[in-house]
């Protein structure tokens, strides 16, 4: 059996395209922050060393979740500065004193994948642990990502970067699920890629390309689950991978479920929440401990964590709403809420155009297409929405924003900001 490669878990990437919501590490899909899930999985599967690359701002709350995880050994690296993957990676040196020829196996915390990807390499790797592996994920439409020039024994030659459709050397892109025989090596080829002062930020890509020319790297093809946490709207496919994870009825002793409420197919529901009469939990679907879902109201595909009031009447539908937020005779369609939303009674969140068209979001200033056909809302952490508002599809509200009454909101709104309709009031047939 070949050494256990050492894991490289990215997890210091800057979060700004993810606005508004916070630190990709600590988003919860369940019981568990996606770090803690991601690293137990690997402990599942025989790990037993780790260390992650977090940047100053998220340093402290990646190394408390890092403690929540037993049975692994688990140091933290620090980029104190967006300087690309390559840098991140060099970062893992120092922590590896001089065992620089150990195996490492490098992944991003915010992909989610099956674990037959990681077996899949694992076992390629144990096979000829003298070569290096690469998942290369099997793909029939066009992704805007890096291609693999694969051989027809399944040697990769190079790497293509976004290349046109037609140019595609292979239908094989490039996730980042690496393992290397030799981390000494890498680490080398890394930083004379950084001596050339080239300006671009692919100093990992290049190296692994230069390398591919005297050393031997393998494809590990892959067809399962890939969702890549990278807008704010991939949540929803996270969220969806963990909702398939659910089989059959899983209710806690402590929850209180009325006689007239109705829990359809998978549904996981936490500790002392309480569904009153006429209401339906509709799976998959995941109630997290203490929320309470009210009288006639539908939460469907979706995730609801703990402590949330899903009020009379409201309907919450495909969609992830994450811990003490608040609803009331409302529809939450398509939509992901951050912690502590007050989302008033009679509130929308369009999330279908006219023209049935894939809705469109302003992400750092461009619009990008998100891909989805429906898309609501995706709301800041203690938002306050009042009585009546009415999002339209890919909106954006920042956190601590406030929106008046009855407004519609067309356009993100930033954090902290009030937005308010101005209103006007006059008197027919009488004196004011």
């Amino acid at each position: 059996m070949a050494q256990t490669p050492v894991l490289i878990i990215l997890a210091g990437g800057a979060s700004s395209r993810m606005w508004p919501l916070r630190e990709k590490s600590l988003l919860r899909f369940g019981t568990e922050p996606l770090l803690v899930s991601q690293l137990q999985r690997y402990r599942a599967l025989g790990f037993t060393e780790a260390i992650i690359i977090a940047n100053p701002d998220n340093q402290a709350d990646i190394t408390t979740l890092a403690q929540q995880v037993s049975a692994m050994t688990v140091q933290i690296a620090v980029q104190p500065e967006p300087l690309g993957m390559g840098d991140a990676i060099l970062r893992a040196e120092p922590l590896l004193a001089r065992r620089t020829q150990t195996p490492i196996y490098i992944n991003q915390v915010h992909d989610v994948v099956d674990d037959s990807l990681h077996l899949s390499l694992l076992n390629a790797y144990n096979t000829n642990p003298n070569a290096s592996y690469l998942a290369g994920y099997a793909i029939s439409n066009y992704f805007p990502g890096g291609y693999l020039i694969v051989t027809g024994d399944g040697r990769i030659t190079g790497m293509v970067e976004k290349p046109a459709p037609e140019n595609r050397p292979s239908n094989l892109v490039n996730i980042v699920a690496h393992i290397h025989s030799d981390a000494g090596v890498l680490f080398d080829a890394i930083r004379a890629e950084y001596a050339r002062d080239i300006p671009t930020d692919d100093h990992y890509e290049r190296a692994m390309d230069a390398l591919m020319k005297t050393r031997m790297f393998h494809v590990v093809p892959y067809s399962g689950h890939w969702s890549a946490l990278k807008y704010p709207w991939h949540v929803l496919d996270v969220m969806n991978y963990y909702l398939a994870q659910i089989k059959g009825q899983m209710v806690a002793e402590t929850a209180f479920i009325a006689k007239t409420a109705t829990l359809v197919g998978d549904v996981f529901i936490g500790d002392r929440v309480k569904i009153f009469p006429g209401a339906a939990v509709v799976g998959p679907a995941y109630i997290g401990a203490d929320t309470v879902v009210g009288n006639n109201s539908l939460v469907r595909n979706s995730m609801v964590l703990n402590h949330c009031e899903v009020g009379f009447t409201t309907e919450v539908a495909r969609s992830y709403v994450a811990d003490n937020c608040a609803m009331h005779a409302c529809r939450v369609l398509d939509s992901v809420f951050a912690q502590g939303v007050n989302f008033s009674a009679g509130c929308t969140t369009a999330n279908l155009r006219i023209d049935k068209g894939t809705v469109s979001s302003m992400v750092k200033g461009q619009k990008i297409n998100t891909g989805r056909d429906k898309l609501g809302a995706i709301i800041g952490r203690d938002a306050f929405l009042a009585v009546d508002v009415m999002t339209m599809p890919g909106v954006k509200i920042g956190e601590r924003a406030q929106v008046g009454p009855g407004t519609h909101v067309v356009n993100d709104v930033a954090d902290g900001i009030r937005v308010f309709v101005k209103q006007e009031l006059g008197m027919i047939g009488g004196e004011a």
